[in-house]
């Protein structure tokens, strides 16, 4: 048994009943160890550089992809999407939010006002658990209401909670793509890295099925600013410049529910938004017009479009899409 299941079988059924600073400490002990023990995977594995077969790289030779997307944990987060939205208009780039169903109440008026600004909405799953996980029986049954959400909220994208994944068990959802995965990230309760810094294809049970995964590539917020406690983007900007290089897909999951819009004094899991905020600006001082950033939704589309098409004419529709997102303006 490895010491990430270990940790994971004493940690985990005894989580609840801890203080949640406490429930930090212990995690950050052992986050602490991991990331010595994988300094040569993480932050960078440099085995996952190897791009797609007949890969022609990004539509309108674009150096890289720029994909932004948000897990919304709790009612906290829920109240803050807006907050996090404004910022990222501010700054010229759009991202989606993934919203967990069962878990708070997620308002209309939030999922109609992203989508009317250019943004996008994704299901989180059920609860914030891994629950769905724990059998195929369980999985099915969930698939089934989250299904019912995917449609109801004109959903085209699911992320797990928690990370957790079975590629297989996904084909059972009615997604053009999932995002539960990563390339590299001992951090994770299910640790097991995809390899690779560019989406994928899942091929489903039935030709024409299936969906194209889309591994985050740059260490998550949480790692970073709550249990490593960091100080500034070094790590996000080291990891960014080498994808870049690489050609490859730079997808960032962040959470809203611990930024601090706030001038005020962040509590001991929050982070100031800030930090975020120079990342944006970062990409766009350092790298110009020279990056794509579209919807995962888009990202997804296309990538689909390439495994069919003869020529270039594709990444060009693609590109005039993505640049419109007919952004609507302030919600109430």
């Amino acid at each position: 048994m490895t010491g990430n299941r270990l940790f994971i079988n004493a940690y985990y059924p005894i989580k609840r009943y801890m203080p949640r600073r406490v429930q930090l400490m212990v995690r950050r002990v052992f986050a602490t160890a991991k990331r010595r023990l994988n300094r040569h995977v993480w932050p960078i594995d440099p085995d996952s550089a190897t791009p797609p077969e007949q890969w022609n790289g990004w539509p309108g030779g674009k150096r890289f992809a720029f994909v932004l997307t948000h897990d919304v944990d709790t009612q906290r987060g829920h109240d803050r999407c807006l907050d996090l939205m404004k910022l990222e208009q501010a700054s010229g780039f759009v991202s989606s939010f993934n919203l967990v169903a069962g878990e708070y109440v997620v308002l209309p008026e939030l999922r109609r006002c992203l989508r009317d600004n250019g943004f996008e909405v994704g299901v989180h799953g059920l609860y914030h658990n891994a629950e769905m996980y724990e059998s195929r029986v369980k999985f099915n049954r969930q698939a089934v209401r989250i299904n019912r959400y995917l449609r109801e909220w004109e959903s085209v994208g699911f992320r797990s909670p928690c990370m957790y994944h079975n590629l297989e068990w996904l084909r059972g959802l009615d997604i053009s793509y999932d995002a539960s995965t990563f390339d590299t990230d001992p951090f994770e309760p299910q640790p097991d890295g995809m390899g690779t810094i560019f989406p994928f294809i899942v091929e489903g049970e039935e030709e024409g099925r299936g969906y194209v995964e889309l591994p985050y590539t740059l260490p998550q917020d949480f790692t970073l600013f709550v249990l490593f406690r960091e100080k500034n983007i070094d790590t996000w900007k080291r990891k960014l410049d080498w994808v870049v290089k690489k050609g490859g897909m730079v997808l960032l999951n962040t959470h809203p529910d611990y930024m601090n819009f706030r001038d005020e004094r962040h509590t001991y899991e929050e982070y100031p938004a800030r930090l975020y905020r120079d990342l944006l600006e970062h990409v766009k001082s350092s790298y110009g017009d020279s990056f794509w950033n579209p919807l995962p939704r888009e990202v997804a589309a296309w990538y689909r479009e390439r495994l069919h098409r003869e020529d270039g004419s594709a990444d060009r529709e693609m590109i005039g899409m993505s640049g419109d997102h007919g952004i609507a303006g302030a919600c109430a």
